[in-house]
């Protein structure tokens, strides 16, 4: 049984056409909070997937500035997570937790 506190760390699979692309080279694409740190989203994969990590590289978007009906909006920032799967190690990410 794993933790409970993984489910809070991986928010949701990314799935676009440049993250299908990185599965060919055992890479997958994660959204998670801004509070989430790399040892913390390497455990909550292996924990949750049971499969082993490499490496985690994370990155930040920065929120852009919208109008909606000439009202100015602001999309909040958002994190994703490249994680590196070891060799023979997979996970499909269309069938959810």
């Amino acid at each position: 049984m794993s933790d409970l506190r993984h489910y809070d760390v991986i928010t949701s699979p990314v799935i676009t056409e440049k993250s299908t692309l990185l599965s060919d080279v055992n890479q997958v694409v994660f959204n998670v909070p801004g509070t989430a740190t790399k040892p913390a989203i390497k455990a909550a994969v292996e924990a949750l997937f049971g499969v082993k990590v490499t490496a985690v590289n994370t990155m930040v978007r920065k929120g852009k500035v919208k109008r909606f009906r000439g009202r100015v909006g602001r999309q909040s920032d958002q994190k994703k997570a490249v994680v590196t799967l070891a060799a023979g190690h997979s996970i499909d990410v269309s069938t959810g937790l």
